[in-house]
């Protein structure tokens, strides 16, 4: 599941969790379809839970996530997002993927060493390989 968020002042970020979807009992989706919109389509999701950062529990990732909504993808394809975005000078700010999974630029490595504090800096100094050609 990824979410981009664009944050005033910061641009975009992407959050990744990597996990599986899962089928509840009929009872269960019923209540849970009740707190919201019978016309959403709904996928119930569970994340792969890593004990840090965000990923403690699946209430923990939540109050991290952006908003309650995500875009699901067919395999795990977080390590491919993480290098992309680092392509497109994107930060990630919140995933689950394991680090020997990652693949970033050598040059990430001169912004400091945590791998995250890394995606801000970087992106910050090489700018942007987008632009809003809204004016």
């Amino acid at each position: 599941m990824i979410r981009l968020n664009l944050i005033k002042g910061l641009g975009p970020v992407l959050q990744i969790a990597e996990g599986w979807t899962v089928k509840l009992p009929d009872e269960v989706t019923d209540k849970l379809w009740k707190r919201t919109d019978y016309t959403w389509p709904c996928t119930w999701f569970t994340p792969r839970i890593t004990g840090k950062n965000g990923f403690k529990s699946a209430y923990d990732l939540m109050n991290n996530w952006g908003a309650n909504h995500g875009a699901i993808s067919y395999g795990h394809i977080g390590a491919d997002l993480i290098t992309m975005c680092s392509m497109l000078r994107i930060p990630v700010c919140l995933h689950n993927v394991d680090e020997d999974k990652i693949y970033r630029p050598t040059a990430w490595n001169a912004f400091g060493m945590d791998k995250e504090g890394q995606d801000y800096r970087a992106c910050a100094a090489y700018g942007p390989l987008y632009k809003n050609i809204r004016k």
